[in-house]
Parts: structure tokens; sequence; C-alpha cells
């Protein structure tokens, strides 16, 4: 056990490279899913995964076997997002049946619904939670951001926006940004009411948001479009640092990008099936690591 504990630390302290990025395959595929994946999310301190599909699952993975651990379905709801809270086996989740627009924190252990968060009219197309308190945002096509307690059935504040939110908080839970109409908006969590402390324009890009990202050390953040593009700007002084363009994904998906842990590369999907790469100071493109199938 010694050695294969000091060989698991030893992986997760390896700095991703260009080359190690550019090495990178397929280590196993999961084909038991009926629909799409739509929404995934790791643990923080462990090694789960957990995902979302179409076909109306919330599954449960250790990555480090590469095992499925649990699959519950949610035929009632259906199932959008998930994301983790700080318990490794509880989950806040997004419904997709077009009549309820609550949000519901489960117990992926014996599957027990622990408590519902109702305040949306309409599909949530945002979630984030925040690392170091039980609180977590949400962001909905009825144009409002609402900020809860996982502790409370009832939001603690609410943001009106005008048009589709991305919302995220930074890694260590001081900020959160939402991204809409080609400009993000940065929040203190504790006075979110007087309005953005910094508000982040890029120009000549007014398309919807779909996702925003911090990167883990704070200083960068990016969002992607649904028109296929990736902005990535310093989350200080909101420069622009880089622009990169991929397929467009259907109306009905997200485009996902990512930071990689150390936050040297940007990692993105495209509607075209690939996964791309760029080197997210440079903007250099390395590779396209695989299609997707």
């Amino acid at each position: 056990m010694g050695a294969t504990q000091a060989e698991r630390e030893e992986k997760v302290s390896l700095e991703l490279s260009e080359e190690i990025l550019q090495s990178m395959e397929v280590g196993m595929a999961f084909k038991d899913y009926n629909g799409k994946i739509s929404s995934m999310d790791f643990h923080r301190a462990s090694n789960y995964l957990v995902t979302a599909s179409d076909d109306e699952s919330i599954r449960l993975y250790d990555v480090t076997g590469g095992t499925c651990l649990k699959t519950i379905n949610s035929k009632k709801y259906g199932v959008d997002l998930v994301c983790f809270t700080s318990h490794p086996t509880t989950v806040i989740y997004s419904s997709k049946n077009g009549w309820d627009e609550s949000l519901r924190l489960l117990s992926l252990h014996d599957n027990k619904y622990l408590r519902y968060f109702k305040g949306h009219l309409d599909r949530v197309v945002s979630l984030s939670l925040c690392s170091r308190k039980d609180c977590f945002i949400s962001g909905s096509l009825d144009r409002t951001v609402l900020l809860w307690d996982q502790r409370a059935e009832k939001c603690q504040g609410l943001l009106h926006v005008q048009g589709r939110p991305a919302i995220s908080y930074d890694d260590q839970g001081l900020v959160f940004a939402v991204a809409f109409g080609g400009c993000i908006r940065m929040f203190d969590p504790r006075m979110y009411e007087k309005g953005p402390f910094e508000t982040f324009f890029v120009e000549g890009d007014i398309s919807d948001a779909n996702v925003v990202k911090f990167s883990n050390d704070g200083r960068l953040v990016l969002f992607t479009t649904v028109d296929g593009r990736i902005h990535v700007l310093d989350s200080f002084r909101g420069t622009l640092l880089s622009t990169y363009n991929v397929t467009p994904v259907s109306c009905n998906s997200t485009l996902e990008a990512s930071f990689s842990p150390e936050g040297m590369f940007v990692i993105s999907g495209s509607g075209d099936g690939r996964i791309c790469a760029w080197n997210a100071r440079s903007g250099k493109e390395y590779c396209h690591i695989f299609h997707s199938h």
C-alpha cells in the first residue's frame, strides 16, 4: 500500500506539459448511456466523478479504478446540471422536465432528497458551488442569478441580468463572476447587492455566454459563447489575453472549457467532436487531442 500511495501522490504532483498533453489518449470509455452527457463534475478532495445524462441518470465513478460505483435515475424530474457539494456522495442538480425548475440536494449514498431549492421560473443553465462555505449560485433563462445556502430552502439573494447568465465562484470563494452579453461582472458575495465591483468587456462579441471559469490561482478567467468563442482574460485587470475559435455546439448544448490545474492550458470541447488545447498565456494551439465518438 505504501508504494501505491507514493505512486498516486507522484501522479497527482506531476505537472502537465505540452508533451504529456499531446500523448494523452482515451484510457477507458463508458458506453452504457442512452443519451448525451449534459454535465460532469470532479470532487475536489476525492477520486470521484459525477455525470448527468439526457437518459435521466446520474452516475458516480471512481476515476482511479475507472469503475462506475452507482447509477441513480431521475425519471420524474430529469437531470441537466450536476455539482458535488463538499461531501463526495452529495450533489446538487437541476431539473430537465420543463415544469419544475427546482434544484435538488441529493444523497447518492441512499438516494434521498435532502432539500429542495425553489425560486427559478425557467431552466437553470449555470450552477456553481463555493469551495469554502455551504453556499452556491445558480443562473437561469428567467434572467436571474440566485444565491443560496445549502441549509435553507429559500434563496439568500437575487440578481437580475439582461441575458442568459454563466456564473462561477473563484477557487477561494472570495468572488463570483456573472457573464452575459459579451462582458463579465465580478461580485463580492458579502456585498453583491451593491452591484459588481468590476466589469470586463470583450469588444465585438455580445453573443450569449455558455460557461465562465476561473483558473485555480484566480489570475485568469475564461468564458465561452454560443458562437464557439473562448475568451481568456486577466481576472484582475480585465485584459483580453486570447480568443480561441471552435465549431459551435448545438443550440441545446453547452460549450465547455476549463483550465488545466496549474492554469497553463485551456482545454475545450467543440461542436464537431474534437477536444482542443491551447497555451493559456501565449494562445498557441498545441493540438486536437482526439475526436470523441
